[in-house]
């Protein structure tokens, strides 16, 4: 309706996913980059969760449309299927013709189909939209699938998209074998306020618009605060305030055309994550114990101790407590510290709930055995050469070797970006500038291979398991959450 009005060639706020409608910033590019190069050159089970409308269906679908020729993927849009549909889904994907076979029939054919595939230097992955919604039996019958292996190689590989009830589903006791096969996590958080705007300017400018932004500041921020950061909602509210400026013949979008667009949606509240429903209930049982106290030990109010006014001075914020395994000797003691987040150009971070996980410090092995990289990781003296031009590189380099030699098994790290550009000068400055933080002892640095070229992976802190280093995640600072993709790292099985 309001097309001509704005000079738009589509809709440009459409809730359908457009691959076109992509939008690369709040780290979405980061999260597909990191997930083509785990489902070319990794193994294990890759998960990805993010609240109801924040774009986990849409990066499905750029996942479907850029992966490699090498790879085949097989989609499946509806998870509520029972073992055997599931399997009959798989097949149809691999365009093979068992309708009315047997299980064991079924079985065999595929894996004898993805023996050929690997053989023809093919890889073939799952990808499994709405995955909360997968019956436990089916989750079983997919780790099951998984296993399935040739020689050293894995014949299927399987990236999970679901919202954080997938979490509290992989969390129960009969899940933990399926659990303990994720080695990649992503989350898909919602956009910061800052991004906002350019999000629906960018929206705006992919449908073919050419003037200058129609939604005002203030607009935009409120888009923002009622739709909570959820790129659906802000589709909404964004295609609805438009309408409302077209209704009143003007261009500019202003707060009243959004808070009209408001009214007419009916936006409720987003699930909150379980770590923000663990920091409520602690909020409120510290309440109504302050109460209780207030109430039994009026006394403490007659005190005839002076009570000073409390310091109001501006304190440096402290890192969250996130404590990383301790090292035992003396040289890893220089290299294992406790673990908070890194921050990247900022010397600041946002106040963070607290996560109510009781993390304590696990000693490692005080006679460690070397521990090899990841199967596709080549060793440090061959991947290394002619890169490691900068003493801290060396340091952190000899650092990484030293952590993974004493880091029990179920221990992770998180992953902050990996990269193929070597450039000495360039992780010369990145290290110093974690050095100057404090942190630089928190940074692992592992040689890696990336297509066949020499690159590296950084991670931050260790921590005891997955759980753990995934609660980690939620608190690195809000900046930093919007410049990388940080991940879970598996460092040992």
């Amino acid at each position: 309706m309001y097309l001509d009005h704005f000079g738009l060639k589509e809709s440009p706020f459409k809730i359908t996913p457009v691959t076109d409608f992509f939008f690369p910033g709040a780290n979405r590019a980061e999260i597909l980059d990191a997930l083509l190069y785990a489902i070319t050159d990794s193994e294990g089970i890759i998960k990805v969760t993010g609240e109801v409308g924040s774009g986990k269906t849409m990066l499905c679908r750029m996942l479907l449309e850029r992966h490699p020729d090498t790879v085949e993927a097989v989609y499946l849009a509806n998870p509520s299927l029972s073992r055997e549909e599931m399997l009959y889904a798989i097949a149809d994907g691999l365009n093979l013709n068992l309708e009315g076979q047997r299980v064991n029939v079924i079985l065999q054919t595929l894996q004898n189909h993805l023996e050929l595939k690997i053989s023809q230097g093919k890889r073939i992955v799952i990808l499994v939209d709405e995955a909360h919604a997968m019956p436990l039996e089916t989750m079983e019958e997919l780790r099951l699938l998984y296993n399935l292996q040739v020689g050293n190689h894995k014949l299927l590989h399987i990236v999970l998209f679901g919202q954080p009830e997938l979490n509290d589903k992989l969390s129960q006791p009969n899940m933990r074998q399926l659990k303990d096969r994720i080695v990649h996590h992503f989350s898909m958080l919602p956009l910061s306020q800052n991004i906002i705007e350019s999000y629906l300017l960018f929206r705006m400018r992919t449908a073919g618009y050419r003037g200058p932004t129609p939604f005002s500041i203030a607009a935009a921020a409120l888009i923002g605060k009622a739709s909570q950061g959820l790129m659906r909602r802000v589709n909404i509210l964004a295609d609805k305030s438009l309408l409302a400026a077209f209704v009143e013949n003007t261009h500019n979008v202003e707060v009243r055309h959004v808070q009209a667009a408001i009214r007419d949606s009916e936006l409720g509240p987003t699930t909150q994550a379980w770590w923000q429903r663990r920091s409520a209930v602690i909020t409120g049982f510290a309440l109504i114990l302050a109460a209780v106290l207030i109430a039994s030990g009026g006394w403490l109010l007659g005190s005839r101790h002076e009570v000073k006014p409390r310091e109001t001075a501006a304190k440096p914020l402290t890192t969250p407590n996130f404590t990383p395994l301790v090292a035992a000797s003396a040289v890893a003691e220089a290299n294992l510290q406790a673990s908070s987040s890194f921050v990247a150009d900022t010397s600041t971070s946002a106040a963070l709930p607290a996560t109510g996980v009781d993390i304590k410090p696990v000693a490692l092995q005080s006679s460690p055995t070397p521990v090899p990289l990841a199967a596709h990781e080549a060793t440090r003296t061959s991947n290394t050469a002619n890169i490691s031009q900068s003493p801290l590189l060396e340091q952190r380099l000899a650092a990484a070797q030293i952590m993974l030699s004493k880091s029990p098994p179920g221990s992770a790290s998180i992953q902050l970006y990996y990269t193929s550009n070597l450039q000495p000068s360039r992780i010369e400055r990145f290290l110093t500038r974690a050095d100057s933080l404090g942190i630089l002892h928190e940074i692992y640095v592992l040689p890696i291979k990336i297509n066949g070229r020499k690159g590296l992976r950084v991670l931050y802190g260790v921590y005891a398991n997955n759980d753990i280093a995934l609660a980690a995640i939620q608190q690195l600072p809000k900046r930093y959450l919007d410049a990388y993709a940080p991940a879970i790292y598996q460092l040992k099985n």
